[in-house]
């Protein structure tokens, strides 16, 4: 019975080929299986990453808080406040992502797609980057002091 169940849904077609994402304007995207692929690809690889990377900076800081004596405080904070900013970019990538996929009517009536490349998001992180960092190197020298 189960090899015939199975053989059944082999006919049937991919759910993936009739799929529709519901936006917040109620209007429905007809996505094809290769759509879904690459948007999911996207997913995984952009906001995973900034993902990930904020829990490890807080998970940091939390170890740094809860391990260490009063006086790494301020660097658990500093990794707090970073895993912070990681994360807002990650919002603000995904908020790009999201727009990058879809169609954009232009004035003239017709649809078109647009690619938007991570390079504001680059630039804000890698900002980011050397702020904290550079926080890092003048807390870690009042530290010896």
């Amino acid at each position: 019975m189960v090899l015939f169940n199975r053989m059944h849904g082999m006919f049937e077609p991919h759910p993936e080929d009739r799929l529709h994402l519901r936006l917040h304007r109620a209007r429905s995207v007809v996505l094809t299986a290769q759509e879904l692929v690459e948007i999911r690809a996207a997913q995984r690889t952009f906001e995973g990453a900034y993902i990930r990377t904020a829990l490890g900076q807080f998970s940091f800081a939390l170890v740094v808080l809860k391990i260490f004596t009063a006086e790494f405080y301020s660097i658990g904070a500093l990794f707090a406040t970073y895993g912070v900013g990681v994360l807002m970019v990650s919002l603000y990538r995904r908020y790009e992502g999201n727009r990058q996929f879809f169609s954009e009517v232009g004035e003239d009536g017709l649809g078109r797609k647009r690619f938007r490349t991570s390079g504001n998001a680059v630039v804000v992180l890698t900002a980011l980057s050397v702020g904290a960092y550079a926080s890092l190197i003048v807390l870690t020298a009042r530290l010896e002091s």
